[in-house]
């Protein structure tokens, strides 16, 4: 494979690109088909009985290069990339302008700009249970406030005049103001290697490494819900029918396609929640795993 460091852009100043907020980060079973619609035929999908893992990554920043912005990053699956794995990303939702493109020129993400509609209501919290208290006892529940706020996030991709519902994330967080000091889950150290790329505005095939360090809790799954005109493909029906093909650059057809298959993967069934507070993100600079050239895809189809 061909390895070479890409080229960035001046408006987000030189790499590595430094990113604060917080974070839900939320494990899904993505069925395979949905997946491959996403994933470059070079690439190996790592999947179990018909299934792959994805879900979602909603961060809101207070401090980046592009100042305060939401994001969603739709994660199509997982592709396997020896010894380790990688994750894939579908589609990214921002809503500032400059991190869109900054995901597409330079980091080659699927980023399109979205707006995030957020209501928030204070809810009595339900009882606790004997697990729940352990959970919160060793920092991995809720806290032990006896409110709760329930967050509703209505994410809407916006394309010129046009605007998409994409999904409804509802949040259930305790209420500011709580203990100060209450323990928020281990501090943590990780690095998540992705692949990206194969886009209409970097069609090369990139790999960038991205670190985080926060402080990591288990908490309740956030609930998904649909654009009030469901995508095609959100039922089994549907998608035994479906004769899914690799998403390529190109036409308005495909964009929408893809944009249905985002919302499937949002659909899918969750796993795992985990909050990521006191979040600091550090991004490098992508390099460039493989080129693109259709000579070159000629070459090898005529041998």
């Amino acid at each position: 494979m061909e390895i070479a460091r890409t080229k960035c852009s001046l408006g987000y100043g030189k790499p590595p690109w430094i990113f604060k907020g917080r974070a839900l980060y939320q494990l899904h079973l993505v069925k395979s088909e949905i997946a491959r619609a996403f994933i470059p035929k070079e690439f190996r999908l790592v999947e179990a009985f018909g299934y792959t893992l994805g879900g979602f990554f909603l961060a809101s920043y207070e401090d980046s290069p592009a100042g305060v912005f939401d994001e969603l990053v739709v994660i199509a699956g997982i592709v396997w990339n020896p010894p380790t794995s990688c994750a894939w990303a579908a589609r990214v939702l921002v809503n500032s302008g400059d991190a869109c493109d900054h995901g597409r020129k330079d980091v080659g993400l699927p980023s399109q700009v979205a707006k995030f509609s957020k209501k928030i209501t204070a809810t009595p919290k339900q009882r606790k249970s004997k697990f729940n208290g352990f959970l919160d006892t060793i920092g991995f529940g809720t806290a032990s406030s006896s409110m709760k706020d329930c967050i509703d996030v209505l994410v809407t991709e916006t394309n010129g005049p046009s605007e998409t519902d994409i999904c409804n994330i509802k949040l259930t967080t305790s209420v500011p103001g709580v203990k100060f000091d209450e323990w928020k889950g281990p501090a943590i150290r990780m690095s998540l290697p992705s692949f990206s790329g194969r886009t209409e505005y970097n069609p090369n095939l990139l790999k960038y490494s991205c670190s985080i360090e926060c402080r990591v809790r288990a908490v309740k799954a956030a609930k998904v819900s649909g654009p009030s005109s469901p995508p095609k493909h959100d039922t089994e029906e549907a998608l035994s029918q479906l004769h899914l093909k690799t998403l390529e650059p190109g036409s308005r057809e495909i964009a929408d396609e893809g944009q249905n298959l985002s919302i499937s993967v949002m659909l899918s069934k969750p796993l795992l929640a985990l909050e990521f507070s006191c979040l600091k993100m550090q991004v490098e600079a992508p390099v460039v795993v493989s080129q693109h050239s259709k000579s070159r895809f000629a070459a090898r189809v005529a041998n």
